[in-house]
C-alpha cells in the first residue's frame, strides 16, 4: 500500500473515499482493503484507472464501487465546494468591484445548486436502481443506458468560472485568489476522475448484471415482489395451516393435527386467502411448494384440489 502512495500521491483520497483507515504500516493492498471490509480487486480497478494503467484485468463489485462513488459524492458537497465558496469570499475585494463580486458568487452557488441536484439523481435514483439489481429486481421503466447518455463530469462551469477570474477580474493582491483558483482547477480534475470512474467502471459493471439478470431470467417482477411481502405478514401458526391445506387435509384433520376447533380454523384459512390473494386449494398447494414451505413428495396426488 505504501508503494501504491508514492507512485501516485493522489490516490490517498481514492484511500479515504474507500473509507480505509489510514495507519495501515507494511500491509499489503490486499491485506489492508480485507482488514477494513473493501472488494481489493474494486479498489485496484480505481487505483489503475486513475494512475492510467491497465484497470479491466481486476473484476469490479458493485456494492464496493457505490460506497466508493457516495463517499465521493459527500466529499464534493460537504468538502470541496464549500471550501472553494470561503476561499472566494476572502479573496475578492468587494470595495472595488462590488456589483461584480455579487455576480462571481451568484455564478458559483448556481452551480452548487445544480452539482447538489446532479449528484441526488445519482443517489436517489440510479444507486437504487443498481441496489434493486443487486437483489435481483429489475425496473423496467429504466436502465443504466439513461443515466450515461445524460451523464456529465461537472467540469465545464468551473473552467469557465476559473477563465473570468484569469482574463477578465482586475485585482492586485493575488494570493488568495490563486490559491482558490488552484482549488478550483484540482476540483475539476477530481470531477474528471470521477466521471471517468462512473463511465468506465461503474456503468460496464451495472450493464453485465442487467445483461446476466435478463439471461437468467431470476430478476423479480412487480407481482412477485408484492407476493414476497404479503408472505411477510404471514404468521407461523397460518404457514403450518398452509401446509396442511396444500397436503389435502380438511378443516376437521387439521384442527385435530394442530389440536385447534374448526371455526379457528376456518378463520385462519379465510385471513390467508385475504392476504395472498388465493382462494383455491391448488393454489395453496402452489404456493407451498414455490416458498418451500412443504416438500412436492409429500402432497396428496389424490387429495381434492378445488
Amino acid at each position: 500500500m505504501r508503494e501504491l502512495i508514492r507512485d501516485n500521491n493522489l490516490l490517498l483520497m481514492t484511500i479515504s473515499r474507500f473509507d480505509i483507515a489510514f495507519g495501515f504500516g507494511d500491509s499489503s493492498v490486499r491485506e489492508t482493503c480485507e482488514a477494513n471490509g473493501v472488494d481489493t480487486d474494486t479498489f485496484l480497478s480505481v487505483c489503475n484507472l486513475l494512475s492510467g494503467r491497465e484497470h479491466e484485468i481486476y473484476s469490479v463489485s458493485l456494492p464496493s464501487l457505490m460506497g466508493y462513488l457516495k463517499h465521493a459524492h459527500s466529499s464534493f458537497i460537504d468538502l470541496s465546494l464549500p471550501k472553494i465558496r470561503h476561499k472566494i469570499i476572502e479573496a475578492i475585494n468587494y470595495s472595488e468591484t462590488n456589483e461584480v463580486s455579487f455576480l462571481l458568487i451568484k455564478f458559483f452557488d448556481d452551480y452548487v445548486t445544480e452539482v447538489r441536484e446532479h449528484l441526488a439523481h445519482e443517489n436517489d435514483i440510479v444507486f437504487r436502481y443498481v441496489e434493486g439489481l443487486i437483489e435481483g429486481k429489475m425496473d423496467e421503466s429504466f436502465e443504466i443506458s439513461q443515466f450515461s447518455v445524460d451523464h456529465d463530469h461537472m467540469g465545464n462551469q468551473l473552467n469557465e468560472l476559473k477563465d473570468i477570474f484569469i482574463y477578465h477580474y482586475s485585482q492586485r493582491g493575488n494570493a488568495l485568489l490563486s490559491s482558490v483558483l488552484f482549488d478550483i482547477i484540482n476540483l475539476e480534475k477530481d470531477l474528471m476522475s470521477h466521471f471517468e470512474v462512473e463511465n468506465h467502471l461503474f456503468v460496464p459493471a451495472v450493464i453485465k448484471l442487467e445483461n446476466k439478470l435478463r439471461l437468467s431470467g431470476k430478476h423479480v417482477s412487480e407481482e412477485e415482489e408484492a407476493m414476497n411481502r404479503r408472505v411477510e405478514t404471514l404468521g407461523e401458526r397460518e404457514k403450518e395451516i398452509i401446509c396442511c391445506v396444500a397436503k389435502g387435509m380438511s378443516n376437521k384433520e387439521i384442527a385435530d393435527a394442530l389440536c385447534l376447533s374448526v371455526h379457528t380454523v376456518a378463520t385462519h384459512r379465510k385471513n390467508i386467502s385475504a392476504k395472498l390473494e388465493i382462494h383455491s386449494t391448488a393454489g395453496l398447494a402452489i404456493f407451498a411448494i414455490l416458498h418451500k414451505l412443504v416438500d412436492i413428495k409429500d402432497l396428496n396426488p389424490y387429495a381434492n384440489r378445488t
